[in-house]
């Protein structure tokens, strides 16, 4: 009977696998689609800023040639106008290449074959995936804000990665580190500082990427299980129970890396991938 039992509730945990796994393949579809969408009102924007930015410069030039016929004050208000025209310009071109940034990403992750290795730079891929996590966590929880410090090596050279996979298993651990994050400032006093702190450095013929937060910790029990299936911390409904399951079988199987992390409760957690450059 009690063989039965467990049977059957292995079968309910591997339905729900691959319920979630079509989940994440519909999930995909969308987000291509989606990207592609946004992605060309988006072009838009950057180009039109660009040309309205040259066109501003053109302007200043004119009017400096006939500074002489302006007044003085208006000569200095119409500097002041067109100073905070070109600042703004520069953040629109900013932020819309940010924003391009994250949906080839997402284009990247939807599209990506299985298995497939190509060339990336770490660098651009950590960081799109990092505030992606954040705005996603963002739009999840009421108020939720961190500090995300961020230094990435210059000196690592593009790697050969299953880009899909390895921005996945960025995702999962940034999304369990804002959450420890955020679930620590429930319960901490207003002088408590939630921060990430995430790293790339190169050693040797392989890198190491380390993502450490302030959040609640691990104790020692969690620790033990934090790779087996189907467990989580999380609430019911909120947690598969499968992301750091996948982000060991990204990177030990699939990179041939090595995945390390060590959290102390109400401190600190902190997890390096250590993957060789090929």
């Amino acid at each position: 009977m009690e063989i039965n039992n467990s049977k059957e509730k292995r079968i309910r945990e591997l339905e729900g696998q691959i319920k979630e796994q079509e989940k994440l393949a519909s999930l995909g579809m969308l987000s291509a689609g989606i990207a592609h969408e946004i992605q060309n009102p988006l072009n838009f924007v950057i180009n039109f800023s660009k040309i309205s930015g040259q066109q501003l410069s053109d302007l200043s030039g004119i009017i400096d040639e006939n500074s002489r016929h302006i007044p003085a004050d208006d000569r200095q208000d119409i500097k002041d106008i067109l100073t905070g025209l070109q600042e703004n310009m520069k953040k629109i071109m900013e932020h819309g290449n940010r924003a391009t940034g994250i949906i080839r990403g997402i284009l990247l992750y939807s599209r990506g074959k299985e298995g497939e290795f190509i060339l990336s730079r770490v660098q651009q891929l950590t960081k799109e995936y990092v505030w992606l996590a954040y705005h996603a966590m963002r739009a999840n929880y009421k108020n939720f804000n961190i500090a995300i410090r961020e230094n990435y090596a210059e000196d690592i050279p593009p790697v050969k990665l299953i880009p899909q996979d390895f921005s996945r298993a960025i995702l999962n651990v940034m999304n369990n580190a804002c959450y420890a994050v955020w679930k620590r400032q429930q319960n901490s006093p207003e002088a408590y500082a939630p921060e990430i702190n995430v790293t790339l450095e190169k050693q040797g013929d392989r890198f190491i990427l380390s993502i450490r937060d302030n959040g609640e910790g691990m104790n020692e029990d969690v620790k033990q299980r934090i790779f087996d299936s189907f467990f989580t911390t999380k609430p019911a409904g909120q947690g598969t129970g499968l992301g750091m399951a996948i982000v060991r079988d990204i990177i030990e199987n699939k990179h041939h890396g090595k995945i390390q992390f060590d959290s102390i409760p109400n401190e600190y957690t902190c997890f390096q991938f250590i993957i060789p450059i090929i």
